[in-house]
């Protein structure tokens, strides 16, 4: 199975839209884009932190999954990527210590505009 793990605080941060003004619609909208999203994954985890978690509730809705992170999301990513170790799991993130962990883990890392632009 294909897996995308997807850092929502990194991808919403890369593009100064405002996104800090209101981070559960910021959530909201990177959820609906990734709902219908043509990507070549058969599951998106889409894991939110903070403020974020209200834009979006936990569960599955279709192919996409959203975790809600206990802690910080880094944590949340990479026991997603752990969980998923037998998968093919490509992480999408620009933070340079969960890039390391995430490669460390097994999976292959993107970056969020490599996303953005499937989106």
């Amino acid at each position: 199975m294909r897996v995308l793990v997807v850092d929502a605080a990194n991808v919403v941060g890369s593009r100064p839209d405002g996104w800090w003004k209101d981070r559960p619609g910021a959530a909201r909208r990177l959820h609906e884009r990734l709902l219908v999203a043509d990507v070549p994954h058969d599951l998106v985890v889409l894991v939110l932190e903070g403020q974020a978690k209200a834009g979006a509730p936990a569960g599955r809705d279709g192919h996409v999954r959203v975790v809600h992170a206990p802690r910080d999301g880094d944590a949340a990513i990479l026991d997603v990527v752990r969980s998923h170790a037998v998968d093919q799991v490509t992480v999408i993130t620009a933070d340079r210590g969960l890039r390391a962990g995430a490669e460390v883990a097994g999976a292959t890392v993107m970056s969020p505009s490599w996303l953005l632009d499937l989106l």
